[in-house]
C-alpha cells in the first residue's frame, strides 16, 4: 500500500483530480488517498509533516505528495528525504510565465475565490436551479432550462444535474419517467413543448438491478425483469421521438456531463 497526499492551500479539490487523473494511469499499485486542504501557514505544514512522516514509518515507503500550493516558504517545507514530492506550479508554472512574459502573481484562492462574483452567482442559480427542479417535481420551471434530463429512475439524472450546474453553471432539470409514462410508448405530453431540451441516459439492465437493489432489496422496483422492461421501453420512446441519449453504465459523472455538453452543444456559463 503506497500513500499519496493531496496538499493544498485551499479546497484540494483541484489538486485532487489532478492528481487522480495522473494516478489512473497506474491501475495496478494500491493507493491510500487523502487530501489535506487548507495547508496555508507554517504551523499547519509542520503538522502535515508530522502525519506524512509517520505514514513513512508506518508503510516503509516513501509517501506521495501532489501539491499545489503557491507559498514558496511553505511549500519547500514538504521537500523531505523520506518523501517523492510533486508540485504542479512548480512543474507548470515557469513554462507559463515563460510563453505568457510575465510573473504570476502568487496569490492563493484563484481557482476556488469569488474574484469573479458574476461566474460565483451563476454558479449558485443554476445549483438552486438543478434542485428545484428534480425528478420531475415541477415543471413550470422548464422554459428556463439549459437542458432537460430524461430516462428512468436511478439512471444517474440527479447527480449529473447538480455535476452541470457546479461545473459548468448549466440550468439542468430532470424527469424521470414512470411505469405509467412508459406504458403508451409516448413521451409525456408535459414534455413536448421542451422537446429540443431533452437528453436522455440510459443504462444496461444488470447495472440498474444492482443499483436498485442495493437501495429497496428484493422488491419489484429492482427485479431485473421491470429493470429490463422499463430500459427498453425508454429507450424506444427516446429513439421514437429523436431524442438523443447516452449509456451511463460505464461512464463517470465527469464522462457523462461532457458527452453532454458536447453531444447537445451547450455553453458554459462561466
Amino acid at each position: 500500500m503506497r500513500s499519496v497526499f493531496f496538499l493544498s492551500d485551499q479546497t484540494g479539490i483541484t489538486t485532487e483530480s489532478m492528481g487522480n487523473a495522473l494516478l489512473t494511469q497506474f491501475n495496478e499499485i494500491s493507493l491510500r488517498k487523502e487530501r489535506m486542504p487548507f495547508i496555508d501557514t507554517e504551523f499547519k505544514a509542520d503538522i502535515a509533516i508530522v502525519k506524512i512522516q509517520s505514514r513513512f514509518i508506518q508503510d516503509g515507503e516513501r509517501p506521495i505528495i501532489l501539491s499545489s500550493i503557491v507559498n514558496p516558504i511553505i511549500r519547500n517545507k514538504f521537500k523531505l528525504e523520506c518523501v517523492c514530492f510533486i508540485d504542479f506550479f512548480e512543474t507548470f508554472m515557469p513554462e507559463l510565465e515563460n510563453a505568457l512574459e510575465q510573473k504570476a502573481v502568487q496569490a492563493m484562492g484563484k481557482s476556488h475565490g469569488m474574484n469573479d462574483q458574476i461566474k460565483y452567482y451563476r454558479r449558485i442559480d443554476a445549483i438552486d436551479f438543478s434542485l428545484q427542479n428534480d425528478d420531475g417535481i415541477t415543471v413550470k420551471n422548464y422554459e428556463a432550462a439549459d437542458v432537460i434530463l430524461v430516462g428512468v429512475s436511478r439512471v444517474g439524472k440527479t447527480p449529473t444535474c447538480l455535476y452541470l450546474a457546479v461545473n459548468y453553471g448549466i440550468k439542468a432539470a430532470n424527469y424521470p419517467f414512470a411505469e405509467v409514462d412508459l406504458k403508451h410508448d409516448k413521451l409525456p405530453k408535459i414534455l413536448v413543448p421542451y422537446h429540443e431540451k431533452l437528453f436522455g441516459l440510459s443504462i444496461n439492465v444488470d447495472r440498474l438491478h444492482q443499483i436498485r437493489q442495493n437501495r429497496i432489496p428484493n422488491s419489484n422496483y429492482a427485479n431485473i425483469n421491470t429493470c429490463k422492461t422499463e430500459i427498453e421501453a425508454a429507450e424506444h420512446v427516446m429513439r421514437e421521438y429523436g431524442i438523443p441519449f447516452l449509456n451511463t453504465s460505464e461512464k463517470s459523472i465527469e464522462e457523462i456531463a461532457s458527452n453532454i455538453m458536447q453531444r447537445i452543444h451547450l455553453v458554459r456559463k462561466f
